[in-house]
């Protein structure tokens, strides 16, 4: 092999400076860097390339490279200060954050600390149903986690061209190709599945690997000529200062786009500290570059749990305060946890004692995480109270008594004792229709076969059509079919509305074209079903995928086409306008320590409470016309206010969805709207 890069750069640190302060600058809110995530692509940029290097220059020095101390020297680099962040992270979470997600916390430190969190995110990312969750404080931890997965395979392909003739090109031929493909994963995954593209190791790789590639080719890159060495030094801090400015939340990342951060890190490195190399060797950058790994670990936890723990909003200036809190403890952390255990030789050269210093900082980790679960973590509970679901079955007038116990529900202090659901048990308190794999998730674009409920040889047949705001009524659906013996079919798919409309996702940051499909897939169906009565629910909460001048107009045409489709089956419609949304998960706002004996503190104003009032007006003037029964149930949410509890029962199991408990509650009042024929909204 050729020989490696050697020597310390001031350059390379003082671009782990620039890439820290965009991520951190990012995570704060930093007006105008938005796109400060790319900071991460270019630590992907680094590290494959001093790891590359110090790789092939044990390889050049010893003739061999010892894969344990490998993983032994990046377990003594990495964990001692992961360790700490993520021991001190799990106590926060337990004292400041919510108790209904103090078991997700924990698992999500000890994927952490396993490095496999990126694949946990990846996985919560494509759950529908956790989409509205704030995010983890342990999720930064996935640039870890990709980095620790490509150095499972890349360190062993060095070893086999090592062991094979010590020849450079064959490892550079396969590096490259690997890139290649990596490269079209992102593209390709970025467009059918934002978090996988986002968090996984195969659309990731290619980010490692362009370092790793310019590793191999270090000593020709010393070769280029100095003014073209200049000219990449400062093309490359304008790529990334480029990409961060440019790029936000919206942007559709990795996929291409990741090209210009990397491109930019990778010209940058290439010109050797010509161009901008006076620049990134200021002391300040310096400083910063040497404690960019525990800003890092320390930024995002702070940021996060911060402004519970402090009792504040987290406006610009406090998070600006923050970050620089955590740049304090990265110092300290650098000081007094990082450098005296990386620099102890008998650490760093003895693969057996360093691997058992990494295990042993894991497993105190894991056993934290299982102490914190055996503590008593549930919220304080007050009197039982009478069971919501009996009452209205037995109330005369069930309206009457349920608009009763929403205004009590506005002064309700602690929970009932007799809460159903509890509130670590909300978010799985969903129809069974998710279970079942009838409820069609993101990326189906048919309705799934069968899916019958109810008496299935029933004479009647019921459709429920819609999205996730129609499958929450499924429960109450579901025993309204039992009880008259229907034969009820659902077809309902995750943010797909029953409108007939292309929408766009937010998540794959594209038109919803799976919706599309999905839609034309289930008229289809319910055409051929020629059902008795078709129940439509919808949220409102959509952005169509192409502006509209006038959106009423467009949501008009939109549920006038959808309502003529569906009565060409023959079947009956009744129309459900779209239930209140809270502006933040329930269960966590209930779980709150401050909540504990202010439960109304999570009651939310009617008015704040709907979406897409353009299209509620729309959808409501069908009421008493032909093409629609419209059913609007917001009375049964909201009087002035939309409480979070009603009687006993958990009204919401995120921020929008009702739980299976509540919708039970409501089977009186649905069966007779669904009962009263042609009876106005």
């Amino acid at each position: 092999m050729l020989p490696a890069e050697r020597g310390f750069r001031t350059d390379i640190e003082g671009l782990r400076a620039i890439a820290v302060l965009l991520v951190v600058a990012g995570h704060a809110g930093v007006p105008g860097l938005a796109g400060g995530y790319v900071g991460v692509d270019v630590f992907f940029v680094i590290s494959g390339f001093l790891i590359t290097s110090l790789l092939l220059r044990e390889a050049e020095q010893a003739g061999r490279i010892s894969v344990a101390r490998f993983y032994a020297r990046r377990a003594v680099r990495l964990l001692p200060a992961a360790a700490v962040v993520l021991l001190a992270t799990l106590a926060a979470a337990r004292l400041f954050l919510p108790a209904t997600r103090l078991g997700e916390y924990v698992r999500d430190a000890l994927a952490a600390t396993g490095y496999v969190a990126n694949l946990r995110f990846a996985v919560i990312g494509t759950d529908y149903l956790s989409a509205d969750q704030p995010p983890s404080p342990f999720q930064h931890f996935w640039s870890l986690a990709v980095e620790e997965q490509f150095y499972l395979v890349w360190p062993l392909l060095i070893v086999a061209a090592a062991y094979l003739g010590k020849r450079r090109r064959p490892l550079a031929a396969v590096l490259a190709v690997l890139v290649a493909g990596s490269f079209v994963l992102s593209v390709t995954e970025t467009v059918r599945s934002q978090p996988w593209a986002y968090f996984g190791p195969h659309t990731r790789a290619w980010e490692l690997g362009a370092g790793a590639l310019l590793a191999l080719a270090a000593v020709r890159l010393r070769r280029l000529p100095a003014a073209a060495r200049f000219a990449l030094g400062w093309a490359g801090v304008a790529a990334i200062l480029l990409a961060a400015v440019r790029y936000d939340e919206s942007t559709a990342f990795p996929g291409w786009r990741a090209a210009l951060p990397v491109a930019g890190a990778v010209a940058l490195i290439a010109a050797g500290g010509a161009g901008a190399g006076k620049l990134l060797a200021v002391r300040p950058l310096q400083a910063v570059g040497r404690l960019s790994y525990s800003w890092y670990l320390w930024h995002w936890p702070l940021l996060l749990i911060g402004p519970a723990a402090l009792g504040v909003r987290g406006t610009l200036p406090q998070k600006v305060l923050l970050a620089a809190a955590a740049l304090g403890l990265a110092w300290a952390t650098h000081r007094w946890v990082e450098n005296p255990l990386r620099h102890r030789p008998h650490l760093r050269d003895r693969a057996a004692r360093g691997l058992g210093l990494g295990a042993a900082l894991s497993g105190s980790v894991a056993a934290a995480g299982v102490a914190l679960l055996l503590l008593p973590h549930g919220v304080p509970a007050g009197e039982r109270r009478p069971d919501l679901r009996a009452t209205l079955s037995a109330a005369a007038d069930p309206a009457a008594e349920l608009t009763r116990h929403i205004e009590a529900g506005r002064r309700l202090g602690r929970l009932p004792a007799n809460l159903r659901p509890k509130l670590a048990a909300a978010g799985k308190n969903r129809p069974r229709v998710w279970a079942d794999g009838c409820h069609a998730d993101v990326p189906a674009t048919a309705a799934p076969a069968g899916c019958v409920y109810g008496d299935p040889a029933g004479d009647t047949t019921v459709v429920l059509f819609g999205d996730s705001h129609a499958a929450h009524w499924f429960p109450a659906l579901e025993q309204i079919a039992v009880s008259h013996r229907w034969r009820l079919v659902e077809l309902t798919k995750s943010s797909c509305s029953a409108a007939d409309v292309p929408l766009w996702h937010d998540s794959l940051k594209r038109t919803y074209t799976e919706c599309t499909a999905f839609h034309r897939s289930a008229i289809a169906r319910i055409q051929a079903l020629k059902p008795d009565l078709v129940v439509i629910g919808s949220s409102f909460n959509y952005t169509p995928a192409r502006p509209a001048g006038d959106p009423a107009a467009l949501w008009r045409s939109a549920w006038d086409r959808t309502f003529d489709q569906v009565r060409r089956s023959g079947a009956r419609v009744a129309a459900i306008a779209d239930t209140p949304y809270m502006g933040g998960s329930v269960p966590e706002c209930l779980a709150k320590p401050d909540n504990a004996a202010k439960a109304g503190n999570c009651t939310r104003s009617r008015r704040s409470a709907l979406r897409g009032l353009d299209q509620r007006e729309v959808f409501l003037s069908y009421a008493g016309g032909r093409r629609a029964e419209i059913i609007n149930p917001l009375a049964w949410f909201c009087t002035d206010v939309c409480p979070p509890v009603i009687g006993n029962v958990l009204v919401y199991r995120d921020s929008n969805h009702m739980t299976t408990a509540y919708a039970e509650a409501l089977v009186p009042l649905l069966a007779a709207r669904l009962s009263a024929a042609d009876q106005p909204g």
